[in-house]
């Protein structure tokens, strides 16, 4: 006869991980991937660096994998969607004006830290050999880009802006057809919650995607790199840090009459998954199931932040490309004027669509020189610097896209206040957030 199982054994390494808070699996991820990243470094080992990477590229590409069908069905869920929501239009309306008055006050800090401490002078940077971009953002571009010349490129190629025009599209065109449509809602249901259950498996692989990309930005670049963009890695930092924690706290506290402390409690898992993916896409599923969990109606939250994932970007759109722009024109000796100051505040606020929530901000910060006429080259001297930028730059992205719809329904006055003053629970241990679905009833979504 077999001996029973002893109840008394210690748990396994898989049973312990399991138990871990995610926080702090993020946080092992991290310290490791440093320690592992500076170790491939010091002692020239290629094999270790070469992994890393790889672990790094896998989880991005995997999180890539998921942004056509993600964007494509959640646009069209949330628009066709908003005919369940009462005065819909007043706050689409007042969430794209929220939108703009961050992004202009996101717009403003950058400049403000950039003229106090003039990021490029004295850097002593060598401009040669640099070239432009084989592609750049201009106005023309940006405008005739939205419009799609072939759909299945638009999905195969990942441009964000297409694909939520066509969403936007389909999504108005099953509000006008009715109950005739209710088949083509039912399939971008049903795929909405299976991209996002899968992505889900995919978030789960953060801490070890940490790893991978923090020990390669280590590996490749070391401490060196900072040196000649310290200022300006400093300024950003500083900047996404005020809009981050001061005037996303000052709005929730005086415009929004909530407590800041309950935001940062419930938003957090979001804001550290878009620190260390880069990609306000794929962190899109975290930040409506926390948008949600802090008192937002799941009608509206399925429209903003949706919405919000591909165009409302604080840090990539605001303040980096004001604080860039400022770079490169002292590192090639440009003046700018006051109108010049104005025009990046223009082009942050209405051209922030053109980042399109994907890992980077390469295509805002061409639209931003182009318009202000300064060399394209200066992008180049961004690059290797670009992947410690973005992560503070996503974090920030991702906490705007949580805090507009938040201070939308508080002043509607549709906010859950006992849901936002009590976020508690392990986040990724509850189910996904339902999918709206026909009538305003909820689908429950798969564990």
């Amino acid at each position: 006869m077999s001996a029973a199982p002893d109840a008394t054994a210690s748990p396994s390494l898989l049973a312990r991980v399991r138990k871990t808070p995610f926080w702090v699996q993020i946080v092992a991820g991290l310290v490791l991937g440093v320690a592992l990243g500076y170790l491939a470094r010091a002692a020239d080992i290629s094999w270790l660096a070469t992994t890393l990477e790889t672990i790094g590229k896998t989880f991005v590409q995997l999180l890539k994998l998921a942004v056509p069908p993600l964007v494509f069905t959640a646009i069209v869920v949330s628009v066709a969607n908003l005919r369940n929501v009462t005065n819909a239009a007043r706050l689409a309306g007042r969430t794209l004006l929220w939108f703009l008055i961050t992004s202009l006050i996101a717009v403003a800090i950058g400049l403000g830290l950039g003229l106090l401490t003039n990021p490029g002078q004295g850097t002593e940077l060598s401009t040669e050999g640099l070239k432009a971009p084989k592609s750049s953002g201009t106005w023309v571009d940006f405008l005739t880009g939205i419009i799609p010349t072939n759909i299945v490129t638009s999905f195969t190629e990942v441009n964000v802006l297409q694909i939520v025009f066509l969403a936007v599209v389909v999504g108005a065109a099953i509000i006008k057809l009715g109950d005739k449509a209710a088949p083509v809602l039912k399939l971008n249901e049903t795929v909405l919650e299976l991209t996002q259950t899968a992505l889900w498996w995919v978030i789960r692989l953060s801490p070890l995607g940490t790893l991978g990309l923090i020990g390669k930005s280590v590996a490749k670049y070391g401490w060196d790199l900072l040196e000649p963009f310290a200022t300006l890695t400093a300024d950003v930092y500083v900047g996404c840090a005020l809009v981050l924690f001061v005037v996303y706290s000052l709005l929730l506290k005086f415009v929004g009459g909530l407590n800041p402390l309950n935001f940062f409690k419930g938003a957090w898992p979001a804001i550290q998954l878009a620190f260390v993916s880069r990609s306000s896409v794929g962190t899109l599923p975290v930040t409506r199931r926390v948008t949600e969990r802090l008192g937002v109606p799941s009608d509206y939250a399925s429209f903003a932040v949706p919405f919000g994932a591909t165009t409302k970007m604080d840090g990539c759109a605001a303040i980096y490309p004001s604080l860039a722009a400022i770079f490169v024109a002292q590192v090639y000796g440009v003046h700018l004027g006051i109108g010049d100051y104005l025009l990046i505040a223009f082009v942050s606020v209405i051209g922030s669509a053109a980042t399109a929530g994907l890992t980077g901000a390469i295509v805002m910060l061409t639209l931003t020189l182009s318009t202000l006429g300064l060399p394209l080259e200066g992008v180049g001297l961004l690059l290797a610097i670009d992947p410690i930028l973005d992560m503070v730059r996503t974090a920030t992205n991702v906490a705007g896209q949580a805090v507009v719809p938040i201070l939308v329904a508080a002043r509607e006055k549709t906010l859950d206040l006992v849901a936002y003053n009590n976020p508690t629970g392990d986040l990724y241990a509850e189910a996904p957030v339902p999918v709206p679905a026909q009538g305003g009833e909820k689908v429950p979504a798969a564990a």
